[in-house]
C-alpha cells in the first residue's frame, strides 16, 4: 500500500498576502515553500503521494495548486477553496473539474476557524455550497477548533452522503496538557460515520520548543478511540510543522504517540484510507 501524507501546503509570501501569516513567531516559514523543498523528506520517510491543501481564500491558487499536481509526481490531489456561499459555486467546481488538471480536485477547505462567527457552517447558503461539493464527489475538510465543533456536527448531520474530513483533530490545547470543551464535543461528531480525521497539525498545537510524543499521546489515543482506525489519515501540515518540528521528528513523533496498531491499522492511517477518503485511484 502506497504510503500517503494526506495534508501538506505550498506557498510564496512574494506573491500572495496570508493573513494568518502574522507575528515574528512564524518567521521560520516565511518563504517560498515548493516542491523541491518537500521531496527529501518524503523520500526520507517513505512517502509515495501527498494531498496538497489550500492555504488562502483564492480561486487562482487553487488553479495553481491544480497545476501543480499535473507537474509534480508525488502530489496525488489537491484540496482547494471556492467560495461557498457564493450562488456560482455549482459553476465554479465545474469549471475546476472541467480543466484539464481537474481531475486532481479531491476536495474543498474554507478556513472556518477564522470566521467570526461560530455557527458559519449552519448557514443556509454555506450548506447549498457544501451540497454542491457533494453532487460532485469531492470531500470537504473540516478546519475548525472546539468553538466551531458544533456548528461542524450539526452540519455533518445535515449532510450524510458528504465524506467530511476533520483537519488537526480540531487543534485541542496541546500545550495546555488538556481541553475540556474539545473532549466533550468530539465524540458525538466521531459518532457520525462520514467523517474521518486528519492526525496532523499537533506539534504546533503543543509547546513548539518542548514537546515530545508523550504530550501527544492522550489526544491522540482518544482520537483513535472515538473514530477508530479506519478513518484515521496521516498529514505531516508541512511547512507548517517546521515551526515545531523537521518532517521527520514529527513523523517519529507520531509513531511513538500511537496506541498499539496492527499492520493492517497502520497501512489504513497511512495510506488506504486517504486513497478511499479522496478517491485517489492513482495512489
Amino acid at each position: 500500500m502506497p504510503r500517503i501524507d494526506a495534508h501538506h501546503h505550498f506557498w510564496d509570501p512574494a506573491r500572495y498576502s496570508y493573513p494568518w501569516m502574522t507575528g515574528e513567531d512564524l518567521d521560520p516559514v516565511r518563504r517560498a515553500f515548493g516542491p523541491d523543498d518537500l521531496r527529501p523528506s518524503l523520500r526520507a520517510a517513505g512517502i509515495d503521494a501527498t494531498v496538497l491543501v489550500q492555504t488562502i481564500s483564492s480561486l487562482a491558487e487553487t488553479r495553481e495548486f491544480l497545476q501543480v499536481a499535473a507537474d509534480t509526481a508525488e502530489v496525488h490531489g489537491v484540496v482547494g477553496w471556492v467560495e461557498l456561499t457564493s450562488p456560482s459555486v455549482g459553476d465554479d467546481l465545474d469549471e475546476l473539474l472541467a480543466g484539464p488538471t481537474g481531475r486532481w480536485l479531491v476536495g474543498v477547505r474554507h478556513q472556518v476557524h477564522d470566521e467570526p462567527d461560530p455557527d458559519w457552517l449552519r448557514r443556509d447558503d454555506v450548506r447549498r455550497g457544501l451540497a454542491e461539493v457533494e453532487r460532485r464527489g469531492l470531500a470537504y475538510d473540516l478546519l475548525v477548533r472546539a468553538r466551531e465543533l458544533p456548528a461542524a456536527i450539526d452540519t455533518v448531520r445535515r449532510l450524510p452522503g458528504l465524506c467530511f474530513v476533520l483537519d488537526h483533530i480540531a487543534k485541542p490545547r496541546i500545550a495546555d496538557g488538556r481541553d475540556d470543551p474539545w473532549t466533550a464535543a468530539m465524540p458525538a461528531l466521531a459518532a457520525e460515520p462520514n467523517v474521518s480525521v486528519k492526525l496532523s497539525g499537533m506539534v504546533t498545537e503543543a509547546d513548539w520548543a518542548r514537546w515530545t510524543p508523550g504530550d501527544l499521546r492522550p489526544f491522540v489515543a482518544r482520537v483513535v478511540d472515538w473514530f477508530t482506525p479506519g478513518r484515521l489519515l496521516f498529514g505531516s501540515d508541512w511547512p507548517v510543522c517546521l515551526l515545531a518540528a523537521s518532517y521527520e521528528s514529527m513523523l517519529a513523533g507520531l509513531r511513538d504517540a500511537l496506541p498499539a496498531l496492527s499492520q493492517d491499522e497502520l497501512e489504513q492511517l497511512y495510506g488506504a484510507n486517504a486513497a478511499r477518503v479522496y478517491r485517489i485511484a492513482s495512489a
